[in-house]
């Protein structure tokens, strides 16, 4: 696959996916729920919830940046054959994992964290492979891109998106369900991975303090 096709390619899917992901889900939840489950940027600015938040928008500008450089000819991703069909296959595969791991949360599906609401703790479907399926397939889709547009800006997309998962699951999404959900949430945490089947695990609970 040429490079410009290549490019042409990763902007459409790129745009399909941000179109259906965020503004198709939202509109789909807004009508089954009345809310959009938009819930913002977690904490103060300049706090490390806040840049999680920062940086997940940028990631989201960046990974435009890619295809939209190399088109114009501003950059000349290489030629490596058989790279961009991989990622072609892997962005679409992400994209698709996105869409079927937000269907599964059903009315418990957010954009962010309003910590004065409680919703259900969801661990069935792709959920019970993972605790985070819907960032570890936009993580792959973002890789995929990467290797359709293979540029520093696209490599800076991923790495963007990559510690912004990081900061929102880590400060902000584990403790709110830790204090939601407790017991039910600490036996969830210790069979299933945090972002890969098995990895970032915890420590079991005693039986004995239930």
């Amino acid at each position: 696959m040429e490079p410009p096709t290549a490019a042409a390619l990763a902007l459409g899917l790129y745009t399909a996916g941000v179109i259906t992901t965020f503004g198709v889900r939202s509109w789909i939840h807004r009508r089954r729920t009345g809310s959009t489950g938009f819930r913002g940027l977690s904490g103060a600015p300049g706090s490390a919830e806040w840049w999680g938040g920062v940086l997940f928008i940028a990631a989201l500008l960046l990974g435009a940046a890619g295809p939209v450089l190399a088109l114009t000819g501003a950059l000349v991703p290489p030629r490596v054959p058989g790279l961009a069909w991989i990622g072609l296959i892997v962005t679409v595969l992400g994209f698709l994992g996105v869409l079927a791991a937000q269907t599964g949360m059903g009315s418990s599906w957010r954009i962010g964290v309003d910590t004065a609401e409680r919703t259900d703790l969801v661990t069935t479907g792709l959920f019970a492979v993972v605790r985070n399926p819907i960032f570890t397939a936009m993580l792959t889709a973002l890789a995929g891109l990467a290797l359709m547009v293979p540029a520093a800006v696209s490599a800076a997309a991923l790495l963007c998106l990559f510690l912004a998962v990081e900061l929102q699951v880590r400060l902000v999404e584990e403790p709110y369900l830790n204090r939601t959900h407790q017991h039910a949430y600490a036996d969830y945490t210790a069979k299933v991975g945090r972002f890969l089947p098995g990895m970032g695990r915890t420590q079991a609970r005693d039986t004995a303090s239930r």
